[in-house]
């Protein structure tokens, strides 16, 4: 669904692919970056687990350090997220795309997606099941994407709940400071992922 409003933010992404790639960074590596960013953010959602309840005075009863893991883990899910789109922009503005690039962005977005949901389910910031459900949905999506193209039936921008959708609700509702909000955003992620699934399976059949 992001897919139909980054036509809008071409140019600007152009700007800052140019500004980027005059400091000399390659697209492969803002795709590391964003790879590390990912598992960074894993780790810290992970980090959940050890968090002990506290008193505040503000914001009662919170466990804090959970607080702190769950936003923190979001923040640099966000940043992850940039640096994945930012790489596309350095090879265009560079004339340096190249398949190896592609197939590097694609295999390194699956891992850094694989990696959040498992530190979500290690943090004990969700239900471990539901975890498992949403990562399952998820990885089938995008292999449902890849067997269609490869039968050439595009699949770009259809469904609800692209890679994109899936890490921005996490990121956007894991900084609500509600104790259980990012149990909500994988319950979310699942009805999302679901949807799309069948929409990208139905949409292939129609058009092979």
């Amino acid at each position: 669904m992001l897919n139909k409003f980054r036509g809008s933010l071409q140019p600007i992404m152009a700007k800052i692919g140019m500004t980027f790639a005059s400091l000399g960074l390659s697209a492969n590596f803002c795709t590391t970056v964003s790879l590390a960013t990912s598992i960074s953010a894993g780790a810290v959602y992970a980090m959940a687990a050890t968090a002990t309840p506290t008193t505040g005075f503000i914001l009662p009863d919170i466990r804090f350090s959970w607080l702190y893991s769950s936003i923190i883990g979001s923040i640099l899910l966000l940043i992850s997220g940039f640096f994945d789109i930012i790489d596309g922009s350095i090879a265009r503005a560079t004339k340096q795309t190249s398949k190896k690039g592609a197939f590097l962005d694609s295999s390194f977005d699956k891992i850094s997606e694989a990696v959040i949901f498992i530190g979500i389910a290690a943090g004990n910031l969700a239900n471990p099941i539901l975890c498992m459900i949403a990562l399952s949905l998820s990885i089938t999506v995008s292999y449902v994407r890849a067997r269609a193209e490869s039968l050439g039936v595009d699949l770009k921008g259809i469904g609800i709940g692209e890679r994109a959708e899936r890490l921005l609700i996490i990121a956007i509702i894991g900084m609500v400071p509600v104790v259980g909000a990012i149990h909500w955003a994988i319950i979310a992620i699942s009805i999302v992922a679901g949807l799309t699934l069948i929409h990208r399976i139905a949409t292939a059949l129609k058009n092979l």
